[in-house]
Formats: C-alpha cells, structure tokens, sequence
C-alpha cells in the first residue's frame, strides 16, 4: 500500500500503458480518476479499479480546465497528477508528414502538459506536495528515422520535466518522466507502420531482454516514483526498454 490516501489523476488511462498505472496505484491504496477521450474505456478501467471516470480532450484548454475542477472537487486536492496522453504519426520521411498529423502529436503531446500545469500546478504548490510524472518515449532519447516529429515532441517532454522539476521543488513537487519503449498498447501498430510477426522481430531485435514493454511494467515503475520511496528522485527520465537505449 504505497500509495494509501493518495490521489492520482491519469490522463490516458483507459487503455495500454494508462490503464497499467491505474491499475496499480489503485492496487498500492490511491484514489484514481481515469481520465480519457473515450468515455466508454474511462469508466471500464474506473468501474474496474474503483476510482472515477471523467472523459476528457488533453489537447483542448476548456475540457483539461473541466478535468482539473472535477479532480480538484473529487478529491479535495491532488497528490499525483500523470500526463501519460500521447500520440503518434504514421512513420514516415519528416517531409512527407501532414500538418494536421504534425499539429495533432503536438496538442497531445506537448499542449496537454502545459494545459495539465496550468490547472493543476496551483493548487499543488499552495499545498506543498506532490508528484508529477510526464510519460515520454526512448524516442526522445534514442529517436528512430520516420518518427521525426513524435520523437521531438518527447524529447520536448523530457526537457519539460527536468525545468519543471527545479522550479516546483522549492514548493515541495517532484516532476519525473518514464522513457517506456514500444509495448503492446494500441499506439503499437502507428510505431511499426506494418504490424507483421516480420516488423516485431525486427523492432524485438533492437531491445536486449528480448520483449516489448508492458501496461505491468509502466505501472510498476511509476508507482515507484510516485510514492514517498522515490522522496528524493526529482528530474529524473527513467527508462522502462528492457536495455534498448545502452
């Protein structure tokens, strides 16, 4: 029970790596609101669980101010806020990636933190604890050719959580990143272009234990550093690649 009387939000929690987390932290004692576009995961994971559901656009400012109310008002304050929202583009050469392919994986992926901050950092601050952990990519650490602009929106990630982890500790927050590699959530298919059992073992080939990342593995890892073990962890981007980017 490591994370008993915590509460936690996670956006993109309906599904893959999101849905680990939520798992877990429920698991480890937190209250969890599962936060996701699709209503319908939302609640299953939340029924689930036994957290809440609220459904949510990470990229639109109105629906992450209406998330943050609701969280702020479900739980009387927040000790655990997950940005974990992401998306991706077909692979493919830089040039050729649409804009409105290029302006989604930036809403998603780097608005939706800035947004979360906006409505939620406040709050955390005036009560001078808690736990933000941003959901990056070994793409932002060890990027591949024909991901370009995804890879640089979680290299972005990165960089954010690191400047956010020293000007929030003063206040008592601790901002961390996990740098998962490819698992098997339903982003998996985006990465490999062409889901074959030829593509998996070739992509397997790159990460040394042999496998991809798994919904267990994320939810182990970030309770970790959510709970007060990890006290002294700020700005950390901790890979869960199972050896791809040594």
């Amino acid at each position: 029970m490591r994370l008993a009387k915590k509460t936690a939000l996670i956006t993109g929690g309906g599904s893959g790596f999101g849905a680990g987390m939520a798992r877990k932290f429920a698991a480890e004692g937190a209250r969890v609101m599962v936060a996701d576009i699709n209503a319908e995961a939302a609640h299953e994971i939340a029924a689930e669980i036994g957290g809440c559901a609220r459904t949510v656009d990470v990229s639109d400012a109105a629906s992450v101010e209406s998330m943050a109310q609701a969280a702020l008002a479900e739980f009387g304050g927040l000790d655990i806020l997950v940005n974990n929202a992401g998306v991706t583009h077909p692979p493919a050469p830089l040039e050729t990636i649409s804009q409105a392919d290029f302006d989604r994986v930036i809403d998603v992926n780097i608005r939706s933190i800035y947004l979360t901050a906006r409505h939620l950092v406040g709050p955390m601050k005036a009560n001078r604890h808690g736990v933000i952990l941003n959901i990056a990519s070994t793409a932002g650490v060890s990027p591949r050719p024909h991901l370009n602009w995804y890879n640089a929106s979680k290299g972005w990630v990165i960089t954010a959580t690191r400047t956010m982890a020293i000007e929030l500790a003063p206040f008592g927050l601790r901002v961390n990143a996990l740098n998962p590699v490819a698992g098997e959530t339903p982003l998996l298919k985006s990465f490999l272009g062409d889901d074959t059992p030829e593509t998996r073992a070739k992509f397997l080939a790159t990460i040394p234990l042999g496998r991809f990342s798994t919904p267990q593995d994320m939810g182990n890892a970030a309770a970790f550093l959510c709970s007060d073990e990890a006290a002294m962890i700020t700005g950390v981007t901790m890979e869960v690649d199972g050896g791809r980017c040594i």
